[in-house]
C-alpha cells in the first residue's frame, strides 16, 4: 500500500481480504529499514526491556521506558503505523491511569496507537482509551497468566471436557471477547495462541482486523513478529534452532572475528 498508514486503511484491508503486515521494532535504526521495507505496522514491544536491556521479564518495563523506545522508533518510521505497547501497571490502575499513559505515550512518543496486553480482561481502560480520541489495539487470547483459567471450567461440579469440546468452549469465549474488545471501540487485536480453529472463527466474527503473533498464522488478518527473531538480531540466534529469514547474529559474529583478527595482525582496518 503507497501512501501513509492509517488505522481506516488497515481497516480498509480486512475488507478487501489483504494481509497485513506488522513488525516489532525497538530502534531507531531496524525502524528506517522495516519502514523502507514497506511493512504495515511497527509495533514497540514491551518485550524490549527483555531482549535490549537484559531485564528479567516485560513486567519490569516502565512508561518511561516504553516512552523513550517508543521516540526512537517514531523517529525512524514515516510511513507505517506505529504502535506502543503499554506496560504493566496503567491498565490495572484503572481507566483514568490508562488514558493518562496513554496520552503520553501519543502526544510525547509519536505513536499512532497503542496496544494493550490481556485487553480482555480491562475492556473499561480499552474503552475509555478509545473514548479520549486514541486508537487502541487490543491483545487477548491464551497466555501464560491466562492458560490455566480459561482452560478449566468453573464450579464444583464441572465435568472434564474432552478435547473437542475444550476447543469449542474456548472458540466460544475468544469470540465473546472479541466482540466485547470491539464494542469497546477497539481499531484493531492481538489474538494470541489463537490457532487454526478459534483464530479463523475470531476473525469472521468481527469487522476490525485481528492479527497474531505468537501461535498466529494465516487464518488471520495479518501477522505480527518481531524483528530480532525473524531476521535472528539477538545474541540467542547464535545458538537456537528456531527458523528465521536470516541470522544477523551469526553474520556480525563472523564480522568481529574477522576485525579482531586483523587488529591483532596488524593489517590496515576496512572503513574508518
Amino acid at each position: 500500500m503507497k501512501g501513509k498508514i492509517t488505522v481506516a486503511a488497515l481497516q480498509q484491508m480486512k475488507r478487501d481480504r489483504r494481509k497485513i503486515v506488522a513488525v516489532v521494532v525497538y530502534d531507531y535504526q531496524m525502524a528506517q529499514i522495516v519502514d523502507r521495507a514497506g511493512v504495515d505496522i511497527v509495533s514497540v514491544g514491551d518485550s524490549v526491556g527483555v531482549n535490549m536491556w537484559g531485564q528479567g521479564s516485560e513486567l519490569e518495563v516502565t512508561l518511561d521506558q516504553m516512552l523513550l523506545a517508543c521516540q526512537a522508533v517514531r523517529r525512524g518510521v514515516g510511513r507505517a503505523l506505529v504502535s506502543c505497547d503499554f506496560p504493566y501497571g496503567p491498565m490495572q490502575k484503572g481507566a483514568d491511569a490508562a488514558v493518562a499513559a496513554a496520552r503520553v505515550l501519543t502526544r510525547d512518543g509519536g505513536a499512532d496507537m497503542v496496544k494493550l496486553d490481556a485487553a480482555a480482561d480491562h475492556p473499561e481502560a480499552a474503552k475509555a482509551i478509545a473514548g479520549a480520541g486514541i486508537p487502541v489495539w487490543a491483545q487477548f487470547g491464551i497466555t501464560p497468566h491466562t492458560m490455566a483459567r480459561r482452560a478449566s471450567p468453573s464450579g464444583p461440579a464441572a465435568t472434564p471436557m474432552s478435547i473437542p469440546e475444550l476447543a469449542a468452549a474456548l472458540t466460544d469465549r475468544f469470540v465473546a471477547e472479541a466482540k466485547l474488545l470491539e464494542a469497546a471501540g477497539a481499531a484493531l487485536l492481538d489474538f494470541t495462541h489463537s490457532g487454526p480453529v478459534a483464530g479463523p472463527a475470531v476473525a469472521q466474527a468481527v469487522a476490525i482486523p485481528v492479527m497474531g503473533g505468537l501461535g498466529g498464522g494465516p487464518w488471520l488478518d495479518g501477522r505480527v513478529r518481531a524483528i530480532g527473531n525473524a531476521i535472528g538480531y539477538t545474541a540467542a540466534a547464535l545458538d537456537d534452532g528456531i527458523e528465521r529469514y536470516a541470522n544477523v547474529a551469526r553474520v556480525a559474529l563472523d564480522a568481529i572475528q574477522a576485525y579482531a583478527g586483523d587488529v591483532r595482525a596488524g593489517k590496515q582496518i576496512k572503513g574508518k
